[in-house]
């Protein structure tokens, strides 16, 4: 039997050492348009790879049926993850917030093991070639890239992800090819982004960073809270809260929705409480301009922003400010509301969203329904994990599934 493989990624690569594993009379071409297998892993984590999460479910992912992922999820689980590491030389080190690194804390280090043991397994490995098409001629598949013509393929993978980091050579080419044999597609968009807001105070507040509570709404509707990292930047925020509430907002941006978010400075303290707090402060130095006060409660950047949000000239002290504005204030630092215009693109994504639906796709096999020989693994399907490893832990699960199939 004879299989093409495209995307040596962490699914191209799993469902590659999987079927060799279990039949090593398969011949696997793998084909990747970058230089070396991997790309995407040596860029996780800030280059220490967040390679996996010990605690997985389906509540993790998100797309048009995120429960597809849950049959590949309970085939290979982190522990079979673990396992599987520790057969190719891997060791993990758990985090007690479950994510999941290498325990040499390099990104490379696994890189390098999975290439070793594609190469024991006689996994040919054809970097640097970019596919341009792919064609199915009776039962056989043929591929086309820049310089040759690969023919006679029983089964071909597609397994090359979607657009997010094209600096890595990603791109959609995988719908083009799903497209040609009957599959629709859902529109992608960036996820795990910075924000772009209509609001960027002129630069001012760039390089704030506070842990707050951010509040995402919908057409005026909440619909998701998440507390962590903020960080203002010159386009308009980011940090961690921000890339985790960029996955339902960068979506529903795609449906052409309103989009905000509002950012509670101060989450432990309610506004009425918070407002007690300020009045407090400016009695207590009444003659001490409130601006200058202010900087002891929020970043000397937010301070003059806050109180010309709220029509409150920079040179008024602290004696001269009012019940009601003193409320503004409050109110502001409470519910700071943005209104979220764009993301910082595929370019600056850690994961991409949309992509085949998963509707066309058997969840045990992952062969398309489509086309008989046909199969899809990792992010160019409609699924896109949280932040904390599980996009990669489904990419090794949908792999895992994949290869265990190309075997039979």
């Amino acid at each position: 039997m004879k299989v093409a493989i495209i995307g040596a990624g962490a699914a191209g690569i799993m469902a590659a050492i999987t079927a060799k594993r279990i039949n090593k009379n398969i011949d696997i071409d793998l084909f990747d348009a970058n230089s070396g297998i991997g790309k995407k892993i040596l860029a996780s984590g800030n280059g220490r790879c967040n390679i996996s999460n010990s605690q997985v479910s389906e509540k993790n992912y998100l797309g048009e049926n995120p429960e597809f992922v849950s049959y590949a999820l309970k085939q290979f689980t982190f522990n079979d993850f673990e396992k599987f590491c520790k057969s190719i030389g891997l060791l993990l080190d758990i985090k007690e917030t479950n994510k999941v690194y290498p325990l040499s804390n390099e990104a490379k280090s696994v890189v390098n093991l999975l290439q070793l043991t594609l190469e024991e397994l006689d996994v040919n490995i054809y970097t640097k070639t970019f596919i341009k098409d792919i064609e199915k001629i009776e039962d056989k598949f043929d591929i086309k890239t820049d310089e040759n013509e690969f023919k006679g393929y029983d089964k071909v993978v597609i397994s090359n992800g979607l657009g997010a980091a094209p600096q890595l050579k990603a791109n959609e080419s995988g719908l083009d090819f799903a497209s040609k044999f009957g599959h629709s597609y859902n529109i992608t968009y960036p996820s795990l982004v910075g924000l772009q807001t209509s609001e960027v105070y002129g630069g001012k507040l760039q390089g704030v960073k506070k842990e707050c509570n951010v509040s995402l709404y919908i057409d005026g509707n909440l619909e998701q809270e998440i507390y962590g990292d903020v960080l203002f930047t010159k386009y308009g925020v980011s940090g961690f809260a921000i890339l985790d509430i960029s996955q339902l907002a960068s979506y529903h941006l795609s449906l052409y929705q309103d989009v905000k978010i509002a950012i509670n400075f101060f989450p432990k303290i309610n506004r009425n409480d918070l407002g007690d707090q300020i009045q407090s402060l400016f009695k207590s130095v009444p003659n001490q301009r409130a601006v200058d006060l202010l900087t002891g409660m929020v970043s000397n950047k937010i301070a003059p922003v806050l109180l010309d949000i709220c029509k409150i000239n920079i040179e008024t002290l602290a004696r001269d400010i009012n019940a009601k504005q003193i409320k503004a204030i409050a109110y502001q630092l409470n519910q700071w509301k943005l209104k979220v215009i764009d993301t910082q693109g595929f370019g600056h994504a850690e994961a991409s969203g949309g992509g085949v639906r998963t509707v066309e796709i058997d969840n045990r096999t992952y062969e398309s329904k489509k086309c008989e020989g046909l199969y899809f693994a990792g992010e160019v399907l409609d699924i896109v994990g949280n932040r904390g490893g599980f996009n990669l832990q489904f990419a090794w699960a949908s792999g895992y599934l994949v290869g265990k199939n190309l075997a039979n």
